[in-house]
């Protein structure tokens, strides 16, 4: 019987259209795509990070994290490329190379080269959720946003008139009102890491969108303020959470 092994999975590619170089600016004096790697590679339950990317320079940081490069074709490597694409194809690479090994996957713990809000604490609880409990599919960390509610989203008609995001029927329900807590906890995956069963990538079509890669049956890590990066506007919000999880200034 092959041994049953837990890996991580890293993407990110070179090119970004909303913050050009998010994947490797420098934050609190590392890269941003190093906080992911410090995360799986200090997480005691993993066995193997591979990286899949088309950027030189996050192939160059990866290096010193004992990672297995993964080839990333062209046609996943543009900006229409869909995330669950590249983790499905990731997928598939690693489990034939674990094969030659004689190992099995048990857990995937997916990162964003981006999502700096991470560490190998929340990374084990969502391992050690999934084998203590074969109800769940997976487990991502999750933020609380109340004031980001789609009660409380707008979208713009033909008249450049705001209007209810939800149906009037939806946000007409009497317990609902203006406080941004009135529709109870709003949790939202933040994209800082998804760790999943095999299943979800290998039926990644029978998982809930948008995220399938999550599966059906998806249980929270609770984290505070995680967020994958794509505006200038968050690197301060994540300077924060780094240095409240005792991250320090890196020195050169």
């Amino acid at each position: 019987m092959k041994k049953k092994v837990n890996i991580a999975i890293l993407i990110g590619r070179a090119g970004s259209k909303g913050l050009p170089g998010k994947n490797t600016k420098k934050i609190l004096g590392r890269h941003t795509v190093e906080y992911p790697l410090l995360a799986a590679k200090k997480s005691k339950l993993i066995k193997h990070i591979f990286i899949s990317t088309d950027c030189e320079k996050i192939k160059k940081i990866a290096k010193k994290y004992n990672v297995i490069d993964l080839e990333r074709p062209n046609y996943l490597a543009t900006s229409s490329a869909l995330g669950e694409d590249v983790f499905q194809y990731a997928y598939f690479e690693a489990k034939k190379y674990l094969n030659n090994l004689d190992l099995k996957i048990n857990t995937i713990t997916l990162l964003f080269a981006n999502a700096a809000t991470i560490n190998s604490t929340l990374i084990n609880k969502g391992i050690n959720l999934l084998n203590k409990s074969i109800y769940f599919d997976s487990a991502v960390t999750t933020s609380v946003y109340n004031m980001w509610s789609p009660v409380r989203a707008r979208v713009k008609n033909k008249k450049n008139c705001l209007m209810p995001f939800l149906p009037l029927k939806v946000i007409s329900n009497p317990n609902f009102n203006c406080d941004r807590d009135s529709q109870g906890q709003m949790y939202f995956a933040d994209m800082s890491a998804s760790v999943v069963r095999p299943r979800c990538l290998e039926n990644m079509k029978n998982g809930l969108p948008p995220q399938k890669w999550m599966g059906r049956k998806i249980a929270s890590i609770d984290s505070e303020n995680g967020c994958d990066i794509d505006y200038e506007w968050q690197i301060p919000s994540v300077e924060f959470w780094l240095k409240k999880n005792g991250f320090k200034i890196k020195s050169r």
